[in-house]
């Protein structure tokens, strides 16, 4: 282990990890050992870089490849995986086994939690939650000669909250605010804070109107607000 202050001021890193050639992470990041920052990818990607903004932290056994710009504050659990050419905001957290795939754009904090897989081409906007073993797909039609061309995942848009074994189809959007609650496949597009449930999901009201079952609150959403 050694530490190191790649920007040059400021809180000293900690590096355990591989720091391969062109990675660059910022000032008082954690990088553990076993986990590799700037891996290769075996595409042709234009941006050979990797740069991760300050205050990161790496866990083990996660791989998080060249070509990707992530903000201030990220953080992974566990064997994350995280290709080639996606854009992070801050304070992001990809947690244990789950997979960010290439080409994604996400916002300022967005918690996506283990065993998570987020298909090519998915856009995820600040503030989103996705509970554990969701499925963002972006295929309409696997085995099609076509398919490459019009390959595009999910739009979660603000605030949104993804529920555990939920499957989302590719092109449909959660609209802001909204509640897709657990293991839901979502076939269509998911007005703004509605709640969604079922297979295929359906709306079941509204997430303000949501009862809390254990009696510390009536309405936990009552006074939610947009980000």
């Amino acid at each position: 282990m050694h530490t190191a202050n790649p920007s040059g001021s400021g809180e000293r890193s900690v590096i355990a990890g591989k720091i391969l050639k062109g990675a660059r992470l910022g000032r008082g990041s954690v990088v553990e050992d076993g986990a590799v920052v700037g891996y290769p990818s075996a595409r042709k990607v234009p941006w050979k870089r990797l740069d991760i903004g300050a205050c990161a932290r790496i866990r083990s056994g996660t791989f998080v490849y060249l070509g990707t710009r992530i903000g201030k504050g990220f953080e992974t659990g566990h064997y994350a995986v995280i290709r080639e050419e996606n854009e992070f905001g801050d304070d992001c957290q990809v947690w244990s086994h789950s997979i960010i795939d290439y080409g994604c754009r996400i916002g300022n904090g967005v918690h996506i939690h283990s065993h998570v897989y987020v298909s090519q081409y998915t856009v995820i906007e600040d503030g989103v939650f996705i509970a554990p073993r969701a499925v963002l797909l972006n295929d309409p039609h696997p085995g099609c000669a076509f398919s490459r061309q019009c390959m595009r995942g999910p739009l979660i848009k603000k605030g949104a909250m993804i529920g555990g074994g939920s499957v989302i189809l590719p092109m449909v959007t959660i609209g802001e605010g909204a509640f897709v609650g657990g293991g839901s496949v979502v076939t269509k597009d998911v007005p703004a804070g509605a709640v969604v449930y079922g297979n295929p999901a359906r709306i079941h009201g509204r997430k303000e109107a949501l009862k809390c079952r254990t009696g510390h609150t009536v309405r936990p959403y009552k006074k939610w607000r947009k980000r």
